[in-house]
């Protein structure tokens, strides 16, 4: 056995090592050759003295232990396999069934789609899926008939004398731009404050803080083209909260340039509470005029899926003063809550800061809730809106006849 490892030995310094030093793998074959005369020695060790064993049985135990938990990760890993693979197939059945579930869908939505806890939630989750796709695709086909429109005109223009034109409406614009710019930074100093209250993330689900956020994107250009326009604040707004990553979405790099201001401190704490008027379709105290000296505060929610009253409570718990707009006393309301959007809310606030018209400023009150705007005395009008509903429905009609009858009499003894 000596005789065969020291003939090993010559071979590998004779051979193996002058092959790997002209190769640069010398540093690699020095282990090698040293177990290889460790194995061999052990060897010899062991048939020297049969009675010394290794000990199998614990490697064996150890070998064991790392397959088992190779072979439960992989059964784990298929499982979850297995299980997305049914859920797809759920959805494509669903699909063929005609209900609405999205082309597209990830993995992390399949997750979220088997943990919905019922079928009710996971017909809403697919809805609501369904419905992101498809504005999804209108958004798509919109900017790419938009970009082929501006395709169009280019070539156009290029072909007539119209790119004097497009160009002086470039730099129109860009003195628009910067017209609106500064109307908004002398508002900041001078302008009169607007407060958007951002305390109603839990009370909405995520896609309605969205819509809330769209609303107010749209109320802050609105302010912005304005000719005197407001000194807007967001008060209760927090890092990392919803409605800042959803303003982060819409205004990416230009949220940091906004002129407005953000502070996560309530309006409470930063204005004296008797110029704070909070805006509130549930107030029982109806606006009258627009005050120059108040500071007015708007709830940045979306009033469909919110009980009524969360903001008449807030306002009661901070001790502050609540208006409601008339609307009942310059429109002939038709139906449904009278509930305005925050870009409506915006336009109303800017016209009556303006000219100080009602009627004017309902302009912006969508025409489906209202039939039109009051010519007579309310009081009036619903005498003659209850004398149609009991003549049309039946109802009450000998108390109608009764009615009529005391006033001619009362008519003829006048006379």
């Amino acid at each position: 056995m000596q005789s065969a490892n020291v003939l090993l030995k010559k071979i590998i310094r004779n051979s193996v090592l002058p092959f790997a030093a002209q190769h640069g793998m010398k540093k690699d074959l020095f282990p090698l050759s040293r177990t290889l005369s460790l194995s061999l020695c052990l060897k010899q060790d062991n048939s020297a003295s049969p009675s010394g064993k290794l000990d199998l049985d614990a490697w064996k135990k150890v070998m064991k232990s790392g397959l088992q938990e190779e072979v439960s990760e992989t059964v784990s890993e298929q499982k979850e396999l297995s299980t997305l693979a049914a859920a797809r197939e759920i959805l494509e059945m669903w699909r063929l069934a005609g209900r609405s579930v999205p082309e597209n869908i990830t993995e992390e939505q399949l997750k979220t789609f088997m943990e919905c806890p019922s079928k009710s939630a996971k017909k809403k989750y697919l809805k609501y899926l369904h419905l992101k796709e498809i504005y999804k695709k209108n958004d798509k086909r919109k900017m790419d008939e938009k970009r082929e429109r501006r395709l169009e005109t280019q070539k156009q223009a290029s072909e007539t004398d119209e790119t004097k034109r497009n160009s002086f409406m470039c730099l129109w614009a860009n003195a628009m731009d910067k017209a609106y710019s500064w109307r908004v930074a002398q508002s900041m100093i001078f302008g009169q404050p607007l407060i958007f209250d951002m305390s109603y993330e839990k009370d909405m689900s995520v896609r309605e803080v969205a819509n809330t956020v769209r609303q107010i994107v749209l109320s802050e250009g609105c302010n912005r083209r304005s000719v005197d326009p407001f000194h807007v604040h967001f008060c209760n707004l927090k890092d990392d909260s919803l409605y800042h990553k959803e303003f982060i979405k819409h205004y990416r790099e230009a949220w940091g340039k906004l002129l407005i201001t953000v502070t996560d401190q309530c309006y409470t704490d930063i204005f004296p509470k008797d110029k704070l008027i909070y805006l509130t379709a549930d107030s029982p105290k109806v606006m009258k005029t627009f005050d120059h000296d108040k500071i007015y505060i708007v709830g940045s929610m979306v009033d469909k899926s919110i009980k009524t009253g969360v903001s008449l409570a807030r306002a009661k718990r901070l001790g502050l003063e609540t208006a409601a707009l008339p609307l009942e006393k310059y429109l002939l309301w038709n139906s449904g809550a009278k509930n305005l959007t925050l870009d409506q809310m915006m336009h109303i606030l800017l016209t009556l800061k303006d000219t100080g018209d009602w009627k004017k400023a309902l302009e912006f009150v969508p025409k489906r809730k209202y039939c039109g705007f009051v010519s007579r005395p309310v009081h009036e009008l619903k005498k003659t809106l209850n004398l149609i509903n009991t003549l049309k429905l039946g109802k009450r009609q000998e108390e109608a006849r009764r009615q009529f009858a005391k006033n001619y009499s009362k008519k003829l003894t006048q006379k």
